[in-house]
């Protein structure tokens, strides 16, 4: 009897899982392994944040995942260490885990960049548990504005890339369409939405036409723009600029970049620019050609932007090279097919350029959105329940767009 490879695949994002399904019809030994027991859909948790949708919304277990092939398990666990000589990957628990191939897709964390206060009173929209504090901190602070326990809610939004700009153009959207419904208590000099980024322009990634759509949708919707502005300091009540400007701010959302945790420094892997793990064109690790790493933490020498469709190929490209090197084929080198970019501002307005420059913006955008993004979730209940969200959240009566409150 044939001895199958025994796979360890760290992380259950958007890469880890791509490298499992690959490494799972190719009739691997798969362990998933992650520290949480569910999988989480990214790219809309601005949506969870803003009480849009809910958490079971945009996560899905690991496990129910798992269940569709016979040959891959799962493992709730924290790594701690790569014992990359000894082929062996250690938990937080105590326990370990001996592997023929290993696939990192931990991914990274918030980068907070030394900007002073910036850990201790902003909030970051990383994962499941940052957009549940974030929901759970706006209902409270609108709460205790429409009963005079607070002055204001002010919100000041850092980093106008896609996750900034989705952000910043839904809460300006609750701002205007919803809070005179359901907290008419509040004014509307009481509450503000303002964009801070440090370049001239929104969306850095995207053409200039796109760019200033944009901004001209988010300044519509009554989102205050400070372009060519650079954080300072974050205080408790304020964002502190490099000019010093202080821009009130009750609730501070940190959307600015992302780091490899310190973690990562211990498991005695080569690290090149912000923390992440060095790597050949092929995807592993040089000197040891049986570690694959996926996703953001992946410091290939072609850098790619950290979204969804990169993480989803080097995933499945991590797992197909695992498969061809089980079969005694050398690795091939990784290239990037680019899908093109999008992001959404609200109701009915998202931009989107493809590879070949064609642009698209405004409701057709705003569709093609909606269509991509539901068809990448894990499970049909998980795509009914957000089809029928953004329908009663954007179509639906005024008072039901979101509650923002628990």
């Amino acid at each position: 009897m044939v001895k199958r490879a025994r796979v360890v695949v760290v992380g259950a994002g958007f890469a880890g899982l791509a490298a499992t399904k690959r490494l799972a019809r190719a009739g691997a030994l798969v362990t998933l392994v992650d520290r949480n027991p569910y999988s989480t859909f990214q790219p809309l948790l601005y949506q969870v944040a803003t009480a849009g949708m809910g958490l079971s919304d945009v996560s899905y277990p690991i496990r129910t995942f798992a269940a569709k092939w016979p040959n891959v398990r799962t493992r709730r666990a924290t790594l701690t260490r790569v014992l990359a000589d000894e082929r062996r990957v250690e938990f937080e628990d105590g326990t370990g885990l001996d592997y023929d191939y290993l696939v990192l897709a931990t991914g990274v964390t918030t980068n907070w960049l030394g900007i002073e206060g910036a850990e201790a009173n902003a909030l970051p929209i990383y994962s499941l548990h940052d957009a549940a504090a974030l929901r759970d901190r706006l209902g409270q602070y609108l709460e205790d504005t429409a009963l005079g326990r607070r002055k204001s809610t002010h919100v000041v939004v850092v980093g106008a890339g896609a996750t900034g700009v989705e952000m910043a153009g839904t809460l300006a959207e609750l701002r205007r369409r919803t809070l005179p419904l359901t907290h008419p208590e509040i004014g509307p000099d009481r509450t503000s939405v303002t964009l801070v980024e440090r370049f001239e322009y929104v969306l850095a990634p995207y053409k200039p036409r796109l760019r200033d759509a944009t901004a001209a949708a988010l300044r519509r919707r009554g989102v205050k723009l400070r372009l060519s502005s650079t954080v300072a300091a974050v205080e408790e009540d304020a964002v502190l600029l490099s000019d010093g400007t202080r821009l009130p701010s009750d609730l501070t959302v940190w959307a600015l970049g992302v780091t490899a945790p310190e973690q990562v420094g211990s498991w005695g892997l080569e690290q090149g620019k912000g923390g992440r793990i060095t790597l050949t064109d092929a995807l592993n690790v040089p000197g040891h050609p049986e570690i694959f790493v996926a996703g953001d933490l992946s410091g290939q020498p072609e850098a790619q932007p950290q979204l969804a469709q990169p993480a989803i190929q080097m995933g499945d490209h991590a797992g197909r090279q695992i498969a061809a090197a089980i079969q005694g084929r050398p690795p091939q080198r990784f290239s990037y097919r680019d899908p093109g970019i999008m992001a959404t501002v609200g109701k009915g307005e998202a931009v989107l350029q493809l590879p070949n420059g064609l642009t698209v913006r405004g409701f057709p955008a705003w569709l093609v959105w909606i269509f991509i993004h539901v068809s990448y979730l894990l499970g049909g209940r998980n795509r009914a329940s957000v089809l029928l969200n953004f329908f009663w959240r954007y179509a639906g009566p005024r008072r039901s767009a979101t509650s923002v409150s628990r």
